[in-house]
């Protein structure tokens, strides 16, 4: 329950500093980068592996509202066969998963020739260097500490898609 709070705080917060700066002079830059950003994510394929069900609906809101079209999975196998299936523009994969873990997921996808080019990023609670350093070892190109702002998500999504 309280995991499910600091996601959604960790969402209305990222909403909540959007709407912010509406009344001063920084909303022309507020909305410049956001809409920008919405246009270049449009149609833009997601995939979202996670064992938590409060952090796939956070990321699908979040991403679905730029225009992004989402597909989550509960762990690494079913990601497998939604990559072969979606062959989607970027994936977050969760570290700490039941069966396949996103480290073994990870490399499964960057040791296949048809994903390899597909940017991976690791979504972790934890913030240790052990861990950023064996995401960057089995192929991760960015690693989100959880919970994420909307703004994290979508840097590290404008960061790896040449769009």
């Amino acid at each position: 329950m309280e995991s499910t709070t600091d996601e959604h705080g960790a969402a209305a917060g990222a909403a909540a500093d959007a709407g912010v700066p509406d009344d001063g002079a920084a909303s022309s830059a507020g909305s410049a980068t956001a809409r920008p950003g919405s246009a270049s994510l449009q149609g833009l394929k997601v995939l979202v592996i996670d064992d938590s069900k409060t952090i796939r609906r956070t990321a699908e809101t979040l991403l679905s509202k730029e225009g992004c079209e989402v597909f989550t999975a509960v762990d690494g196998f079913d990601a497998l066969a939604k990559i072969a299936d979606h062959q989607p523009d970027i994936v977050f994969v969760d570290i700490m998963m039941p069966r396949l873990d996103g480290y073994q997921t990870c490399a499964l996808i960057k040791h296949n020739k048809v994903f390899r080019s597909i940017p991976v990023i690791m979504l972790s609670s934890k913030d240790g260097l052990f861990d950023r350093a064996r995401g960057r070892i089995v192929g991760s190109e960015h690693y989100l500490t959880k919970p994420f702002t909307k703004d994290e998500l979508l840097g590290a999504i404008e960061s790896h898609i040449g769009r």
